[in-house]
């Protein structure tokens, strides 16, 4: 294997967490999850190339994985819903664990709802990067992340208040 394809892959394992979260937050059926999984690996490697080095490879592989799940839930937003979210749920046999995923399932539904830009606010929000880097990721100003994150977190809660989910 040549070191280019080794190094990749040894990024990509390192950070593949990254793709599997936006997987799982832009499609419902675990079907679609695995093919957005494979959408963006596809299209970090073509990119990969064009990684200089001068940001982190998370910070640049958010971008590019956003950016990849972006276009994909545009053109799968078209097709129909085939299954509830909470059938792609694993569940371990201990009561905690049976609460944490049920309101990961919750939050789950709850983002959903949202637009597919504001999936991408929670989603960085929720990796905890700061707003200098949401900004870096998504493309816009500082200032701009702040307010559309801020706006996303009170949609989020309407939703999450307006659906019964108890947190």
């Amino acid at each position: 294997m040549k070191e280019t394809e080794s190094t990749f892959l040894a990024l990509i394992n390192q950070h593949k967490a990254i793709i599997h979260k936006i997987s799982k937050m832009y499609m419902k059926d675990l079907e679609e999850q695995r093919d957005l999984f494979q959408e963006i690996i596809m299209q970090l490697w073509k990119a990969y190339p064009s990684f200089k080095g001068k940001s982190k490879f998370s910070t640049w592989m958010y971008r590019v994985a956003l950016n990849t799940a972006l276009i994909y839930f545009k053109k799968d937003n078209r097709k129909v819903d085939k299954s509830p979210l909470d059938e792609n749920i694993d569940i371990i046999d201990t009561d905690e664990s049976e609460l944490k995923e049920e309101k990961l399932a919750y939050l789950y539904k709850a983002v959903n709802e949202l637009n597919s830009v504001e999936k991408a606010l929670i989603f960085l929000f929720l990796e905890n990067q700061s707003h200098k880097e949401i900004a870096e990721n998504l493309g816009i100003s500082e200032v701009n992340a702040r307010v559309k994150l801020n706006r996303t977190k009170e949609k989020l809660q309407f939703i999450i208040k307006k659906n019964g989910y108890e947190f």
